[in-house]
């Protein structure tokens, strides 16, 4: 019996951090709320106007394609990709065509077949039924689109290279890769075909989530399976994501590549990468930072914690920063567990100093407090920092560990507890734990628990 096999490939564009847009010195602000308010002859598409490229746009990619292990072109120039739409100023968008600044490299697994540099789109609204509105503030914003080979066959592995791209678009600074304020556009190409061949491609864009995208994919291979089952033809053509039906939708028939009509840009001179010092593999290489995966590994080397405390300190780089500051000051890696477990399950915010922290967690391992006095220490020096030694002493949380006192204080709870004594006696280990609990209530969890059981024990024998 034939299988069926999905095939999917990505596009993803993502809007780069600079200064100023693709061709002209018009402010690049995704934070801009008042319509056509960052816009110059250039971006607008006047007539006789020349471009000039960003510079730091082209560091971007370059980098990118480094940190990836793609191939770095020596050549490589700009094309005029040809299509009128409203949002679409000049009549034509600047792109990338026959010479990408990047191509090749791999990224979570996933081939990459090029990296290129191209203008963002003005922003098209639809009120009603008649009319259309267009903010060009984005038109020229420098947008870099990765390609994928088509490797992917399920959407899980589709969600997981899109998450590692926005990623390592942040570790680099390119990008902050915000979906919501459409910083980062996924488009999926699935197609499915019988026995590992490959089947019609249909394209489904402008996913703005990596949920809609999964939930897109998903969707598209079931309804491909459906069409061949029931023996019917798939078209090649352009789909849309209903997020509400959470079903896709045809929006046009797909253009091929001579649709758009490519030729070079005669108005931008020829790159030659080779030729530009800060472009050198070399400089670029060393001016990468520690990259996600990189980082993993290093963490589970060094510091052997698990997974899921690696994972959230990949994606939140603050709360990293600040677990590795406090393991350099314990000064000690195998301390790390016990840190990283106060600062994922019990540290909301970071108020607290580092220096402050790693104290707190010696106290902990030298037994100065419980895991309840350090819970409420550390509530404490979140909302206003501070000395855990001083919050701990004077809100009584200190552990006791004097004898004497817990063997007054077992007496007192052997007193007051005569039932769970009486079963104890009788073989019930359970009530000694409740005596323990009791004792710890007593103390309101300044009594060393394994202290105050040997001087139960001591009491009852």
């Amino acid at each position: 019996m034939s299988e069926y096999t999905p095939t999917i490939g990505l596009e993803i564009h993502a809007e780069l951090r600079t200064k100023t847009k693709m061709f002209c010195n018009s402010k690049n602000d995704t934070n801009e709320t008042k319509p056509n308010t960052n816009i110059c002859p250039i971006c607008m598409g006047y007539p006789g106007t020349l471009p000039t490229i960003n510079k730091e746009a082209v560091r971007h990619v370059l980098r990118l394609g480094v940190a990836v292990g793609g191939k770095i072109a020596d050549y490589s120039e700009f094309d005029r990709k040809n299509y009128f739409y409203p949002d679409i100023p000049k009549g034509y968008q600047i792109s990338q065509y026959k010479f990408p600044l990047v191509s090749g490299g791999s990224l979570a697994g996933v081939e990459l077949t090029r990296v290129h540099l191209e203008e963002d789109t003005a922003k098209s609204s639809h009120e009603g039924n008649e009319d259309s509105l267009v903010d060009f503030n984005r038109a020229g914003v420098p947008l870099m689109e990765l390609v994928t080979e088509p490797v992917i066959h399920d959407a899980e592995t589709a969600g997981k290279f899109a998450r590692e791209f926005k990623l390592i678009l942040q570790y680099l600074g390119a990008s902050e890769a915000n979906m919501e304020k459409g910083e980062m556009r996924v488009e999926a190409n699935i197609s499915v075909g019988l026995d590992g061949k490959m089947g019609t491609k249909v394209e489904v864009k402008n996913l703005n989530s990596f949920r809609a995208m999964e939930k897109a994919i998903k969707y598209e291979v079931e309804r491909h399976k459906g069409l061949l089952e029931r023996g019917e033809k798939i078209i090649q053509e352009t789909r849309g994501w209903d997020e509400n039906k959470e079903e896709t939708f045809s929006q046009r028939v797909k253009e091929d590549s001579h649709d758009y009509r490519y030729f070079p840009e005669p108005d931008l001179p020829k790159l030659f990468i080779s030729e530009i010092p800060e472009f050198n593999i070399e400089t670029l290489k060393v001016s990468l930072p520690e990259l996600p995966n990189n980082k993993r590994l290093r963490y589970k080397k060094e510091f052997e914690i698990k997974d899921s405390d690696i994972e959230i300190y990949i994606q939140d780089l603050n709360k990293g920063a600040f677990f590795e500051a406090v393991i350099a000051l314990l000064g000690d890696n195998k301390l790390a567990n016990l840190a990283s477990n106060y600062i994922i399950t019990d540290l909301s915010n970071l108020v607290a100093k580092p220096e402050n922290f790693a104290k707190l967690i010696k106290m902990i391992d030298g037994g100065e407090l419980s895991s309840r006095g350090a819970k409420d220490t550390l509530k404490i020096m979140m909302e206003k920092d501070g000395d855990p030694k001083v919050i701990a002493e004077e809100n009584n949380l200190i552990q006791s560990s004097d004898t004497g006192t817990l063997d007054e204080l077992a007496k007192k709870i052997i007193a007051e507890n005569p039932t769970a004594v009486e079963e104890f006696k009788k073989g019930k280990q359970a009530s000694l734990q409740f005596l323990v609990g009791q004792g710890m209530k007593a103390s309101k969890g300044s009594a060393n628990p394994e202290m105050l059981k040997t001087s139960l024990l001591s009491a009852l024998s």
